[in-house]
């Protein structure tokens, strides 16, 4: 549970309805209300398509900003700063009249009464009515019925994650410099990562580059570049939704990085001391998780089918079945497409999105949409360190340095805002030619702070 979880959870505590104050939100300009929850990428999608639409917008979110998802694992190794791939979901309201943003958690949904529970922060709960309802809540891990493991072996979701993983990179390799214990040192200097999926790949990557570049010359008394660094994943290859041929490459690639790839190994323990995996201990300071994923609670509540996984199983137009204006959009939503299920990637989430944006403006203008849902499929790529990275298309599969640079390109351009796109071109040019990552911070804990001394 991150820290921003946590916080909602202490000032919105669940079934405890009679312990919070309820204060009922009707629309009042006369016009549809549509309610979006979720700010991310399907969310903020929906949320742009209906911008000339006749409607009052309610996008909610319990954090004030959107997340460049893609690039999270660059802020974990501190290539990237935190405000570099965020933007403040706030700013909408300036470019998009009929929108109103929210900072809230959604605590439950009535479709039946067509209403949502949301709890403020210090004020109580928002009882808000809706015509159309878009739930675009996106993943969570998933500690596959083992949430003891995240105590000891944080994911990677969102920007405080990123900032907890790279404090616990960091702080090893400065306890490692610290102790005089040969094992304690190794222990500190060995790096886990469960999970072999696009995540992993790239984040045990960019942390091989990190400690055999960056940190090289920075500690007298240890060497970062003798850290090991293995990535676990119990199915058979790396990058399993990748073509084979691309996932040996991918392997390979790893490998020259210094990376350790453990494949058909499955996770038993994760505690203090490390990992035990098919029945052997590996001694770690750092697990990171980067296996699997599981949607919010939110799809459950709408009273329709969901997969194993949480995902709500929506009609070819996104839609809850039985539930006349409710759309399920992003990696919440479960759909087939040509008989296999609509993957949950960045572009799809946008697309659809985009879609049940569109259809909404549609339908308040009096239209039928009878066209329903097609994604396209834009290629999965990944990252494998400097100068390498994979394509695959279709048919077509590609890799290497221009694969690099094209995903170098896509990224920038897909990045939120122009000033977003400014400051990560900068310090990737830095980074790329010096081999220095500009944010290697480790948080101070308010509670041992030494106090401000008089001047």
């Amino acid at each position: 549970m991150t820290i921003a979880t946590r916080r909602w959870a202490e000032l919105c505590p669940p079934n405890q309805p009679e312990q919070r104050t309820v204060f009922v939100d009707a629309p009042r300009s006369g016009r549809k209300r549509v309610v979006i929850i979720g700010g991310g990428f399907a969310g903020l999608a929906a949320a742009r398509a209906l911008r000339h639409a006749n409607a009052d917008v309610v996008l909610i979110d319990r954090r004030n900003h959107h997340v460049f998802q893609p690039l999270l694992y660059q802020v974990a190794t501190a290539v990237l700063a935190p405000a570099e791939i965020a933007v403040p979901i706030r700013q909408l309201e300036v470019r998009q009249r009929n929108l109103s943003v929210v900072l809230a958690e959604v605590t439950g949904v009535n479709v039946a009464s067509r209403t949502i529970e949301a709890c403020a922060a210090g004020v109580g709960v928002r009882k808000m009515a809706f015509d159309y309802l878009v739930v675009a809540t996106g993943m969570r891990p998933s500690y596959f019925g083992h949430d003891e493991f995240a105590r000891f072996a944080p994911a990677l979701k969102s920007l405080s994650d990123a900032e907890t993983i790279r404090a616990k990179i960091l702080s090893a390799f400065e306890l490692a410099a610290m102790t005089d214990d040969e094992g304690e040192r190794e222990r500190q200097m060995t790096f886990v990562l469960v999970g072999a999926g696009p995540s992993g790949v790239e984040l045990a990557a960019s942390l091989a580059h990190m400690v055999k570049v960056t940190l090289h010359s920075n500690f007298r008394r240890i060497d970062p570049a003798k850290a090991t660094i293995i990535l676990l994943d119990a199915g058979k290859r790396v990058l399993s939704t990748f073509a084979e041929p691309l996932s040996r490459r991918v392997t390979r690639r790893l490998t020259k990085l210094g990376v350790k790839v453990l494949t058909g190994v499955k996770v038993e323990t994760v505690d203090e001391q490390g990992v035990i995996a098919d029945g052997s201990r590996i001694p770690s300071a750092t697990v990171l998780w980067t296996a699997g994923v599981a949607a919010s609670p939110l799809p459950k509540m709408l009273g329709t089918q969901t997969d194993r996984a949480g995902r709500a199983l929506v009609d070819p137009f996104l839609k809850v079945v039985n539930a006349s204006g409710v759309f399920v959009v992003g990696d919440a939503a479960w759909v087939m497409q040509d008989e296999h299920p609509v993957p949950g990637v960045a572009q799809a989430a946008i697309q659809g999105g985009r879609y049940v944006g569109r259809l909404i403006a549609q339908e308040l203008k009096g239209r039928k949409v009878k066209r329903p849902f097609r994604y396209s499929d834009k290629g999965n790529m990944a990252v494998v360190g400097k100068n390498y990275a994979v394509l695959e298309r279709g048919w077509f599969r590609t890799s290497g340095f221009m694969t690099f640079l094209v995903w170098a390109l896509v990224h920038i351009r897909s990045l939120p805002q122009s000033q977003n796109r400014l400051r990560v071109r900068r310090q990737w040019l830095w980074s790329y030619f010096t081999g220095q990552r500009s944010s290697r911070l480790i948080p101070e804990s308010p509670s041992v702070s030494a106090p401000a001394s008089d001047r």
